[in-house]
């Protein structure tokens, strides 16, 4: 169930890494390597949301709906 959550910070990591990496095919210097790096560095942030969410998801750690309730078991109740 993580890895599922984990794809929409990565897509949007992904599609922010390709505006980069095209907005600084457009620029010249200093700006174009920076570009590069930046959107390389969103790339491997992407991945690494993914890995993340696959190890989470076959780990065995507990479901994201079951460490709900755990918090609201153990706090003051929501209705009174």
């Amino acid at each position: 169930m993580y890895i599922f959550f984990s794809v929409i910070p990565a897509t949007f990591l992904v599609v922010v890494g390709y505006f980069v990496l095209f907005s600084s095919t457009k620029a010249a210097g200093a700006v174009k390597t920076f570009g590069r790096i930046l959107a390389i560095w969103l790339f491997i942030l992407a991945a690494i949301f993914l890995v993340a969410g696959a190890y989470a998801t076959y780990a065995g750690f507990p479901s994201i709906g079951e460490m709900m309730q755990s918090m609201h078991a153990q706090g003051i109740p929501m209705f009174r």
